[in-house]
């Protein structure tokens, strides 16, 4: 064994030791990080505003700060990015990270001294928490490569300005710089295409034993790699390939996929890293939860689905939270967001420590008849199809049909690009409908009471999302393809597969 890896096993287990201290007293850890982050607000402009001098706890903190989407506290960070300072936290922020989301256009999240730690932390730690769990440290003596945002920046008034990715990128450690690759110049090419075939041609004879990206965009690199080298399997082109990292989606749909084009399974690590923060990671095997970062600078508030929008919606802290409710997320972090509402959805599987899974997003969703049908529902149901009915999904979306052009009822219309097509499409159809019967009685209300008929499924062309996401700006590795929506926004455009 390498000197890397031995002191990586080494460093791994005392990490584990450390976070498992703060998340079995997730309360206390929490009650902690409140009162540092309530001490430095109060100093700002916002927390001359909203009284956090006067904060004491939770409850005062809600009674303070009210919840705001990225539109309500836009104005505070353009008083920032115009040069004032100590608007939302102590000082300027270092950094603004920008994101093209798909409800709220492009956004700027501040990165600050304060904050930044708990980016390039988080991770290290996911990584460490693996070695310790399974052993396998092997894969810091190879190559890892990184398909990630362009570390270039641009700026903002006076703040440089890009990618999360891009940003993390500059704050790599030196004992991880001769490891990580593509190299400076080739993670810097802004076309995403050209960018893949570059980062193709560069690792290709390398030691490759870790891979880190979006499902979606892994799935390209691979399909390019195998184009170019002229192999069967990744696992030809790179012998000592062993650990897949991914965040930001479920990996379940494109699973059977990216399998198929490594030559079988491999381990996974799941993340859950976001431009507010970095949020949770897998510290257990696949489908056990993430752990949730508790003590690393963000404070954490959870709104039950069912009270979105209602005036007496509860916020509730960490202790007081139950197994199995969806919980909108509202952060309050070192980077300056109060009472933030992320849009995403989450279930504890765990209290103790706190365990999440992601269950989807709080505006990303199909209830075109009151059926409110999440992202973790339609990944259920298609991964109980793909199992029955055995193929490859590239990606997909789902959105309703109100007024179908044959006439008829009304349905929920799934565009599915496979890499290989079920050989009973329609039976395949059924089981998916079933599956998702199953997963949300309202649907199946809807069914059974022929409200709805049941789900229709339209061939999206090879190559139609990324000719989708290209069009729309959205052609990088941070960019992901909604999973659902309430109208028909993100399918126009699509290419369809003739059926005739």
């Amino acid at each position: 064994m390498a000197v890397k890896s031995k002191l990586a096993l080494l460093l791994a287990h005392r990490s584990v030791e450390r976070v498992m201290r703060a998340a079995g007293r997730p309360a206390a850890t929490q009650a902690k990080v409140l009162q540092g982050l309530l001490a430095a607000g109060r100093h700002t402009a916002f927390g001359r505003e909203h009284r956090l001098g006067d904060a004491i706890d939770h409850a005062s903190l809600v009674q303070a700060v009210p919840l705001r989407d990225y539109e309500g506290i836009r104005p505070y960070i353009e008083r920032t990015t115009s040069g004032e300072a100590d608007v939302l936290w102590p000082g300027r922020p270092l950094y603004l990270c920008k994101t093209s989301g798909t409800t709220s256009g492009v956004k700027y999240i501040p990165i600050t001294k304060a904050s930044l730690p708990n980016h390039t932390g988080s991770a290290r730690r996911a990584l460490l928490g693996y070695i310790a769990r399974t052993g396998n440290a092997a894969f810091v003596d190879g190559k890892m490569i990184f398909l990630q945002g362009s570390p270039v920046l641009d700026r903002t008034g006076a703040i440089p300005t890009g990618r999360l990715s891009g940003i993390v990128a500059n704050h790599v450690p030196g004992y991880l710089q001769r490891n990580r690759m593509p190299s400076f110049a080739t993670n810097s090419i802004a076309d995403w295409e050209q960018k893949v075939e570059a980062i193709v041609g560069e690792t290709m004879q390398a030691d490759l034993r870790l891979i880190s990206g979006i499902p979606a965009w892994v799935q390209m690199y691979f399909e390019r790699l195998l184009a170019r080298t002229g192999k069967a399997c990744v696992r030809e082109v790179f012998p000592n390939f062993s650990l897949f990292v991914y965040g930001g989606v479920n990996y379940a749909p494109y699973r059977s996929r990216l399998e198929s084009l490594i030559g079988g399974p491999v381990d996974s690590l799941e993340m859950f890293p976001a431009s507010e923060g970095f949020l949770a990671y897998q510290d257990q095997g696949p489908g056990d939860g993430l752990l949730l970062v508790l003590g690393d600078g963000i404070y954490h508030e959870f709104i039950p689905v069912s009270e979105l929008g209602t005036p007496g919606a509860r916020r509730l802290s960490i202790g007081e939270v139950e197994l199995g409710v969806n919980y909108a997320l509202v952060l309050h972090t070192s980077a300056g967001l109060w009472g933030y509402e992320l849009g995403d959805t989450v279930r504890f599987v765990s209290l103790d420590p706190p365990r999440i899974l992601v269950t989807g997003r709080t505006k990303h969703y199909t209830s075109a008849f009151g059926e409110h049908v999440i992202g973790e529902e339609v990944e259920g149901a298609l991964k109980a199809a793909m199992a029955a009915f055995p193929c490859e999904v590239a990606e997909f979306t789902v959105a309703p049909q109100l007024s179908p052009p044959q006439g008829g009822l009304p349905y929920h219309e799934w565009f599915i690009e496979f890499a290989a097509p079920p050989a009973d499409m329609e039976g395949f159809g059924r089981y998916m409908d079933k599956a998702l019967q199953g997963r949300n009685p309202y649907y199946k209300d809807l069914i059974t009471g022929k409200v709805l008929r049941p789900l229709v499924i339209a061939q999206v062309q090879r190559g139609g999302f990324t000719a989708w996401m290209k069009a729309r700006g959205m052609n990088d590795a941070q960019s992901k393809v909604p999973r659902l929506a309430n109208d028909r926004r993100y399918t126009e455009g699509l290419g369809l597969k003739a059926t005739g």
